[in-house]
């Protein structure tokens, strides 16, 4: 599957809650909340392996900048989320894992007005996560294009990673109603944005090409690491406009995102792709897992 879960396990949960540690049954947020209610609040999902946090600032750079944009005072500065997440890791079971920080609105009476929430809720959640299967990384993912359409920046910026994950969720039942492993959605404009939890690139004659963020793409932390990984060993790459037609003839497609890291892609809309997994992929996944060698 393309689209990582945070599934159950034999060893519990680990979750910090507004400065602490509790069990993962105490861990309750108000159904007044107005995330729970209406979406209204942001989060970020964060791979950790051996132990350690991988790109944890980048993350909570963007966490900051997501609750700026909604106007969201966040009640702890980096500094303590960074301690909050290592202390999560720390009392996690396992080693390596999925963190999901997330940040409502907080209690409110019933309306949208958020003028009237004046405690936002802070929790961290570290669990095992839904790897890919064996079958997908070796066959590649097969992809559609879904029905569903990405909303543009002009109803809700794709920068902001917010609670109301509605709009991916309905391009994801697509997926898998067709039997597919992940859908790509297009912008307003009939162009590609992203898949309903990850990032796209394709190749076209060893060039790499991946939609900018104005298309409706999520500034991916991932996507930035590929892009550096890219320049670093010489590929050629743009963030250029994709058509589905530029999908369905390039030489190699992969999606990039925290949770999947990379996976290539071997179907298109029942297209068969001529190279899965391509070199441009193996190449880049080959330099990613040593980059997460080499920064943890």
């Amino acid at each position: 599957m393309a689209n990582p879960t945070i599934t159950p396990t034999q060893s519990a949960p680990v979750c910090w809650l507004n400065g602490k540690i509790v069990a993962p049954e105490q861990a309750t947020v108000s159904v007044f909340d107005h995330g729970l209610l209406y979406g209204d609040g942001v989060f970020e999902g964060i791979r950790f392996y051996n132990g350690k946090a991988f790109r944890l600032q980048a993350h909570l750079e963007r966490l900051m900048l997501s609750a700026r944009a909604i106007a969201l005072a966040i009640p702890y500065n980096i500094e303590a989320l960074t301690q909050a997440v290592l202390d999560t890791v720390a009392a996690a079971p396992e080693q390596n894992g999925y963190l999901r920080l997330v940040v409502t609105r907080g209690p409110g009476p019933l309306g949208i007005d958020p003028s009237r929430c004046h405690s936002p809720q802070v929790f961290v959640i570290a669990d095992r996560l839904q790897l890919v299967s064996e079958r997908v990384r070796n066959d590649g993912a097969k992809v559609i294009i879904a029905a569903t359409r990405r909303l543009g920046a002009d109803g809700l910026d794709p920068r902001i990673k917010s609670l109301n994950y509605l709009n991916h969720i309905l391009a994801r039942m697509e997926a898998t109603h067709a039997g597919a492993d992940e859908a790509i959605l297009l912008n307003s404009a009939g162009r590609i944005a992203e898949g309903s939890a990850d990032n796209i690139f394709i190749v076209k004659k060893g060039e790499l090409l991946t939609p900018p963020v104005i298309e409706g793409a999520l500034d991916g932390i991932t996507r930035q690491v590929v892009l550096e990984l890219a320049e670093k060993s010489g590929i050629k790459f743009r963030e250029t406009p994709l058509a589905p037609y530029d999908l369905f003839t390039a030489d190699e497609c992969f999606l990039t995102g925290t949770g999947a890291e990379l996976i290539p892609v071997g179907h298109a809309d029942g297209r068969a792709l001529p190279a899965c997994p391509g070199p441009v992929y193996q190449h880049l996944s080959a330099a990613f897992k040593q980059l997460v060698n080499q920064e943890i």
